[in-house]
């Protein structure tokens, strides 16, 4: 009663551990693939090591394999097999055979070391362990007396068994392996040591022996993978535990790579680029939509006013041109005052100054830009102005502007002259670059902090770039020290 008890509760353990472990792979949250299930057929030797010496045997199995993950499978056996064994000589009154027939089924739960390395994908060879409980029965036909070589039956008896193992697969294709296995099956109840017939030890003694007789099979088998290769991998003890990852990692590059592509070529990758189909060399931004800087529908590539927005019930042609200019207020803006006199001096053709009848072109009033502290960028804010005054010198043109940068008082003298240096230089590069104006029609001077406009020496009045109509006597300036002097490309 103690041992069928003692059998029940590790019965009980195996299967509770089992479930504890599928219930951990589901419970996990890792993306576990569904995989296939096994089904296998072997063959090979069967013998008992008992009170008799062991002759050939034969036997074959069938059993049915299911992963719980990448280490822990289980595994249900079903077995029958004929097992012999002769020792001693009728003459000395020694002789014992015996023939036992043996049917089993056993409970695995198996071990796989395949997990234990990860440098391939699906593995070739699958090293593993198992062990299990199980039922036996069995039947023995055996020589009951030394003299008669008649043999006696003993009847079918059952008895729980223990069961262990080891055994190495090996991969023939996604869904087919062979492999070599050995199996060790011990019996536990009353008749656990006449599975052989005998319990008595060898050469005639009446002691009975000191251990049950032990179930010995030696087995090729050969394992098919049943399930849709479609839905499911092969069983896990197969797979790689990092492939997954491996693959994961294999995508998050792959979408890195075309994350940083940039198919339209405007500076701004695909990943972010709301307009990724920008025609070559049209200026876009941050968000590589094609710029509109008046807002006015027509992007700035084919704008011809892009700095000038329309004013409410104003509309513009395919060129960014108002064809319908109203001032819904009545008399004239203060804006379209500006507008008209820029349009005007588009139109008007300078004159020599001291021309009978013309004005003085020095006398010419031209707006200044300004610009952060420490630094020489111009604000997109003073794109409209240059503009303006790129259309009047396109208007215009026979005259040159000198262009002369200025800095506040709040570093050192020498560092000031290099940065208004550079200030009017960023400004005359922007009207060449975006304008298309030469660069022999600037001329350009710096004057450092020695002009300010403002007593304070920090207001950004003083941080700013003067145009005004250039004279015979105007000459460019040299670099000041720290600053390097740009190439001219001539008119």
């Amino acid at each position: 009663m103690t041992k069928r008890t003692t059998l029940l509760l590790t019965m009980a353990l195996f299967l509770g551990l089992a479930g504890s472990l599928q219930a951990q792979k589901q419970n996990s949250g890792f993306a576990t693939p569904k995989d296939m299930f096994e089904v296998g057929v072997q063959g090979g030797h069967l013998f008992i090591s008992g009170d008799v010496n062991s002759k050939p045997g034969y036997g074959a199995g069938l059993h049915i394999r299911k992963s719980l993950d990448y280490v822990f499978s289980i595994r249900l056996d079903g077995f029958y097999g004929m097992a012999f064994g002769e020792e001693g000589s009728v003459d000395a009154n020694s002789y014992r055979e015996f023939e036992t027939t043996y049917m089993a089924g056993t409970a695995y739960g198996v071990i796989s070391a395949n997990s234990l390395r990860w440098n391939q994908s699906v593995r070739k060879l699958n090293l593993y362990a198992m062990v299990g409980v199980g039922g036996s029965y069995y039947n023995v036909l055996y020589a009951k007396k030394p003299t008669d070589r008649a043999l006696s039956e003993s009847g079918y008896n059952f008895s729980p068994h223990f069961g262990g193992g080891v055994g190495v697969d090996f991969r023939i294709s996604p869904r087919m392996n062979v492999g070599l296995e050995h199996q060790t099956l011990v019996l536990f109840s009353s008749k656990a040591d006449l599975v052989d017939g005998y319990n008595e030890q060898r050469g005639g003694s009446s002691e009975r022996s000191l251990f049950r007789d032990v179930i010995h099979f030696t087995s090729i088998k050969f394992n098919f993978n049943i399930g849709s290769t479609s839905t499911r991998s092969e069983p896990l003890y197969w797979v790689n535990p990092l492939e997954s990852v491996m693959n994961d990692l294999s995508q998050i590059k792959e979408q890195q790579t075309l994350a940083l592509e940039d198919n339209d070529n405007d500076g701004v990758i695909d990943a972010i680029d709301q307009e990724p189909n920008t025609p070559p060399d049209v200026p876009v931004d941050t968000k590589g939509r094609t710029l509109d800087s008046d807002r006015d529908g027509v992007p700035d590539y084919k704008d011809r006013e892009p700095y000038f927005p329309p004013r409410p019930g104003e509309r513009v042609n395919e060129e960014g041109v108002v064809v319908n200019p109203m001032n819904p207020q009545g008399g004239v803006s203060e804006d379209r005052v500006r507008e008209i006199i820029a349009e005007e001096m588009q139109n008007y053709q300078l004159r020599d100054q001291g021309t009978s009848g013309g004005a003085a072109v020095t006398e010419w009033f031209l707006p200044m830009i300004h610009f952060g502290t420490d630094g020489y960028t111009i604000k997109y804010s003073d794109y409209g102005t240059l503009a303006s005054i790129a259309r009047m010198m396109k208007g215009n043109p026979n005259i040159r502007l000198v262009v002369t940068g200025f800095a506040d008082a709040t570093a050192p003298e020498s560092y000031n002259n290099a940065l208004s240096y550079k200030r009017a230089n960023a400004v005359i590069e922007h009207m060449v670059n975006n304008h298309g104006i030469g660069r022999g029609r600037f001329v350009l001077q710096w004057k450092g902090e020695s002009e300010l406009l403002v007593p304070s020496g920090g207001s950004y009045m003083n941080r700013r770039v003067e145009f005004r109509v250039a004279q015979p006597t105007d000459v460019e300036m040299d670099p000041p020290a720290g600053a390097s002097k740009p190439s001219s490309d001539g008119y």
